[in-house]
């Protein structure tokens, strides 16, 4: 939503991540929200990791560092609402990782 002339202020975006993949670690100047939908994974806001699952919502301040992880054997899928107005994400490089959680 937000691409083809909506007049909201923000873009609903849907990611999936396959099993025992991730996205980047990134961050970025604007701020979004995150409501998981399909499968189990793990969010890392900072220096802390986070287990989430279906209908868990995140917020992602400004300028955090974050990172999304398919710890499972099906997909993960989330939405992902944000500014429809925003800046590119900055790569946090040698970051990226999926290593599981003890336990």
């Amino acid at each position: 939503m937000g691409n083809r002339g909506e007049s909201p202020l923000f873009h609903l975006r849907y990611f999936e991540i396959a099993p025992q993949g991730f996205s980047s670690y990134e961050r970025h100047e604007h701020e979004h929200v995150v409501i998981c939908v399909r499968g189990r994974g793990e969010v890392k806001i900072g220096k802390r990791r986070h287990a989430v699952e279906g209908l868990d919502m995140i917020y992602i301040a400004p300028n955090t560092p974050h990172q999304f992880l398919n710890t499972e054997a099906e997909p993960f899928g989330f939405f992902c609402i944000v500014n429809a107005e925003r800046d590119r994400p900055t790569l946090i490089a040698g970051r990226t990782q999926n290593k599981k959680l003890p336990g």
